[in-house]
């Protein structure tokens, strides 16, 4: 580090897994379906409605308000890690069963649970750190 004492912030979650991984954070207001808001093939966000839409999620920190959708998430974290087009983690305000299998198969860091809204919380396109081991989420 150069220059002055620079203070990162640190958020812990209530669930967490995966190896630690650092990167740009994606952040909206919206929930979480693999099958009905991404581009598969293309790693974007393609729901019209969703926050995200037309944004690339490869190689980016999701941090998102709510899984949702059914059991196919699961399979899909799989399949998107298998054609290296998969975020680089998820971050969630509230998990659920689905999304923590789908995470564990395709190897997708989690962490879900904060005492903050954590979409409000980070800035979008914040530089941030993932330590599933600690439970937390530093903003550098």
């Amino acid at each position: 580090m150069s220059g002055g004492h620079t203070k990162a912030k640190t958020f812990i979650a209530r669930h967490a897994m995966g190896k630690a991984v650092r990167g740009e954070a994606l952040v909206a207001k919206d929930g979480f379906s693999a099958r009905y808001d991404l581009d598969r093939i293309n790693g974007v966000f393609s729901r019209p409605a969703h926050k995200l839409v037309g944004q690339s999620y490869v190689n980016k920190v999701l941090i998102l308000d709510a899984a949702k959708g059914g059991v196919a998430t699961a399979w899909m974290l799989l399949e998107m890690q298998s054609r290296g087009v998969v975020p680089l983690a998820i971050v969630l305000n509230s998990v659920n069963p689905i999304i923590a299998q789908g995470a564990a198969l395709g190897d997708v860091p989690l962490l879900a649970g904060f005492d903050v809204d954590i979409t409000q919380a980070i800035a979008h396109g914040a530089t941030v750190e993932i330590d599933p081991v600690r439970r937390a989420l530093t903003v550098l």
